[in-house]
């Protein structure tokens, strides 16, 4: 078991976002600064980001161009070097989709996420069948090796519900076409949404279903997402700003302005006071289950 977040995904965005906000207090703008750090608007963009680890001579380097204190500058190259820690998914290097390995840093430090799936069951709940048959049409022509490389990475990410450190607090709304549709053939069906009961069962899991019979909801709009919401700091401030997850056919889409965060924040209060309780719910499940193993 996992026994608490690790990896650099969240030092690397805090780290963008000082460097950032020192650009902004220096009044440039990312071209002007990158023209005098002889580097490319699309470097700058990436590590404003987060999107990628910083060496600590390129921190000292942009502090000096944005005029920061010495102080603060030490503390940004400290920082630089935290970047630098593996999580447990780069052993997954050759097979991770590209970009995804910040989604997974986010998740595995993340104190509850908040999701919606209208076509299939979420990554964190799929089991190995369910998992093979859905990553093998995502990725078309993958190899034997790389899907099975692919299907331990989302099982091994599963182990962050029942870590023995602050595992997350995890909601899950599913569509009603999400049980119904018979991915990898009724028995790999029937054991996942089996493995959906049991899950269920877990106190920092609830999982509700919105039926075909609620008719239009939010989520008919916003399509699937993940809120992934961070540890509170000593004066209960967010360590971490709420972000919005989307996944989409040709890469994920995150969103961590306040504004973005408050609309699925409503719409997911919405589909979740939509949906079944978890109790009728977990009945509907447990039926469906058996139709799907009976043949």
């Amino acid at each position: 078991m996992t026994e608490g977040p690790t990896g650099s995904t969240v030092p690397r965005r805090q780290l963008g976002r000082n460097l950032r906000d020192l650009r902004n207090r220096a009044r440039l703008t990312v071209r002007a600064a990158a023209k005098k750090l002889e580097w490319s608007e699309a470097k700058m963009w990436r590590i404003e980001t987060g999107q990628t680890p910083l060496r600590s001579l390129d921190v000292q380097a942009m502090c000096s161009v944005y005029g920061a204190p010495t102080g603060l500058t030490e503390a940004l190259m400290g920082l630089a070097k935290e970047t630098k820690a593996r999580g447990w998914w780069h052993a997954y290097g050759d097979v991770i989709p590209e970009g995804f390995d910040i989604y997974v840093g986010l998740e595995e430090a993340a104190s509850s996420l908040s999701s919606y799936e209208s076509d299939v069951v979420p990554g964190l709940l799929q089991t190995e069948g369910y998992a093979r048959e859905v990553t093998r049409t995502h990725v078309r022509g993958i190899d034997e090796e790389d899907l099975d490389g692919r299907v331990r990475l989302r099982i091994e990410r599963q182990t962050l519900l029942t870590r023995v450190t602050d595992p997350p607090t995890l909601r899950v709304v599913l569509s009603e076409a999400v049980l119904r549709r018979p991915i990898g053939g009724r028995d790999v069906m029937a054991e996942q949404l089996e493995h959906l009961v049991e899950v269920s069962e877990l106190p920092n899991v609830s999982i509700r279903v919105v039926p075909f019979a609620a008719g239009m909801h939010d989520g008919v709009v916003t399509g699937p997402f993940v809120i992934l919401r961070f540890p509170l700091n000593g004066d209960g401030i967010d360590t971490e700003p709420p972000t919005v997850y989307a996944d989409g056919y040709t890469g994920g889409l995150y969103l961590d302005k306040p504004k973005e965060v408050e609309q699925y924040d409503m719409a997911f209060q919405g589909i979740w006071e939509t949906s079944l309780d978890e109790q009728a719910s977990r009945r509907l499940i447990s039926e469906l289950a058996g139709s799907h193993g009976q043949g």
